[in-house]
C-alpha cells in the first residue's frame, strides 16, 4: 500500500523502541515547547517500558513483572503530539523514508517519516550456536525472565519428587554462562535462593545441597569494572558458595548440561548471560556495522550518509576517550535526549550537537547487602555499594507506584530472606513459561 502523505508543516518523527532511549526521546519531543512543531509515533512490539536492570530479580522471584514494567501509553499520555503503536517493525526503507510494521492482525502497514530514531536495543547472541538457546535462555525480556523463574522453581519441585539421586543432583545444579553484570547477579541470587529462601520448604531434600556454577570465558568477572572490584565480586560469590570458573569456554549446551572442554557438567538448568547482538533491523539501515551489528554512527548519532536517521543506546558503535560507549541505561537516555534536541535543531535550521556521554558510574549487585560500584573514580564495595545500588535503581524506576512496590518487596526480603513472587506461571506450555 502507498505510504501516507505527511503534512509539510509538521514533521513526523518515528521512534522504534520504547526502552530507555526511545522513551527519553519521546518525552523530550513531547515537551510543550516542541508539541506543535513535530508529530511523534513510537512503535514497540510490547505495550510496556521495561526496567531491564532489574529483570534478574523477576527471574529469581524477588519481584513480580508489574514491579519493573509500566504501560508506554501511561508514561506518554501527557504528550499530546505522540501516538503509540504496538507492532513489529519488519522493514526499514531509509531512502523512501518508510517503515513497515505488522500488528497482531498480521497485516502490514507502511508508515512514512521525516526523521527516524532507531532504539530497538540488543538481543541474546549465541556466537553461531543458536541451537543452545532452547536449553540456555537469555535474559532480555519479561517473557524470558518468567521462563527462567519457571525453570528454577520447577527444578526444585522436580528434586522433591524424584527418588533418583543422580537426577536430583542434576536438577539442583544451576549453570550460569557469562560473568558480566547479569551473570554475576543471577549467580548470587540463585545461591541465596538455595541457601536461605527455600532452606526449610522441602521435605525430601535439603536445598542447601544445590550447586551454582558460573562460567566466564575471560580472566576475570565484570571486565567493565576495575580489577580490584572484580576480585571483590569473585570473593563475594565464592563466599556464597558459587563455583566460579574463569578462562572457561563452553563448547556445547544441551538438556542434560554443559560441556566445557573435556568436562561435562550435568545440569537441568542453564542460563545464558554471555553475549548480545544488535537488533536485526540495524542491517537494513545501509550503514556500516561492527561485529555485534551495532551501527557506526556520526558523532551526532546520525547515519554517515543520512542525517534523517538517528541511532540510540547500545546500538551505537561509537568511541569516547578511546573506549567504546557502555551499553547501559544512561547511554540510552542521554543519546535519546540528544537525538530529540538535534531533530528540533535541524527543523529550526540550527547546527546539531555531537554526543558526549556523561558517565554516572557503574554498579552490580552480588547478593543481599553486597554490591560493587564505580562512580567518578571512587571504587566502593559491600553494604554501602549495595545501598547506593538500591537507591539508584529505585530512583530510576519510571513509575512512582513501582518505586513503592519495589521498596516494600526489598525491605520484606531483607528482613525475612523471603521472595514473594515464587509462583510458577504456565502462560504457554509451548513457550515453556
Amino acid at each position: 500500500m502507498p505510504a501516507p502523505m505527511l503534512s509539510p508543516k509538521i514533521p513526523h518523527v518515528v521512534i522504534l523502541g520504547g526502552g530507555f532511549g526511545g522513551l527519553a526521546a519521546a518525552r523530550a519531543l513531547g515537551k510543550r515547547s516542541t508539541r506543535g512543531r513535530v508529530r511523534v509515533t513510537l512503535i514497540d512490539r510490547q505495550n510496556h517500558h521495561l526496567f531491564q536492570p532489574l529483570l534478574y530479580q523477576v527471574a529469581t522471584a524477588a519481584l513480580s513483572a508489574p514491579d519493573i514494567a509500566s504501560p508506554i501509553r501511561k508514561l506518554l499520555r501527557k504528550n499530546a503530539n505522540t501516538t503509540v503503536l504496538m507492532a513489529d517493525v519488519t522493514r526499514i526503507d531509509p531512502k523512501a523514508r518508510v517503515v513497515v510494521l505488522r500488528g497482531e492482525e498480521e497485516k502490514e502497514q507502511e508508515l512514512a517519516f521525516d526523521h527516524l530514531i532507531v532504539a530497538t536495543g540488543m538481543q541474546n547472541a549465541y556466537f553461531g550456536n543458536d541451537a543452545w538457546e532452547a536449553n540456555a535462555p537469555g535474559l532480555k525480556t519479561l517473557d524470558e525472565a518468567l521462563e527462567i523463574r519457571s525453570r528454577i522453581l520447577r527444578a526444585f519441585e522436580g528434586a522433591e519428587r524424584t527418588r533418583d539421586d543422580a537426577e536430583r543432583d542434576k536438577l539442583l545444579t544451576f549453570v550460569v554462562v557469562g560473568g558480566g553484570a547479569t551473570g554475576v547477579e543471577l549467580a548470587g541470587a540463585l545461591a541465596e535462593i538455595a541457601g536461605k529462601t527455600l532452606a526449610r520448604d522441602f521435605r525430601n531434600f535439603d536445598p542447601k545441597e544445590s550447586r551454582v556454577v558460573l562460567l566466564e570465558g575471560g580472566p576475570r568477572l565484570l571486565p567493565a569494572f576495575d580489577p580490584k572490584l572484580s576480585e571483590k565480586a569473585l570473593l563475594s560469590l565464592r563466599g556464597l558458595g558459587v563455583d566460579v570458573r574463569l578462562n572457561t569456554r563452553v563448547t556445547n549446551v544441551d538438556a542434560n548440561g554443559v560441556q566445557i572442554g573435556d568436562e561435562f557438567i550435568p545440569a537441568r538448568t542453564t542460563l545464558w548471560a554471555a553475549g548480545l547482538k544488535a537488533s536485526g533491523l540495524t542491517a537494513q539501515l545501509g550503514a556500516p556495522l561492527d561485529r555485534a551489528g551495532r551501527v557506526k554512527v556520526n558523532a551526532d548519532l546520525t547515519l554517515p550518509d543520512n542525517d534523517r536517521i538517528s541511532v540510540l543506546g547500545d546500538l551505537i558503535a561509537l568511541e569516547q576517550d578511546g573506549k567504546p560507549l557502555p551499553g547501559v541505561a544512561q547511554t540510552a537516555i542521554q543519546s535519546g535526549e540528544l537525538a530529540a534536541a538535534n531533530i528540533v535543531a535541524s527543523i529550526d535550521g540550527k547546527p546539531r550537537k555531537n554526543f558526549h556521554y556523561s558517565d554516572r558510574g557503574s554498579m552490580a549487585t552480588i547478593g543481599r547487602a553486597s554490591a560493587i560500584a564505580e562512580v567518578k573514580g571512587l571504587r566502593i564495595s559491600g553494604f554501602i555499594a549495595w545501598m547506593m545500588w538500591l537507591f539508584i535503581h529505585v530512583l530510576f524506576l519510571v513509575d512512582f507506584r513501582n518505586r513503592l512496590a519495589v521498596l516494600f518487596e526489598w525491605a520484606w526480603a531483607y528482613l525475612t530472606w523471603q521472595r514473594s513472587s515464587r509462583v510458577i506461571l504456565a502462560l504457554n506450555e509451548n513457550r515453556k513459561s
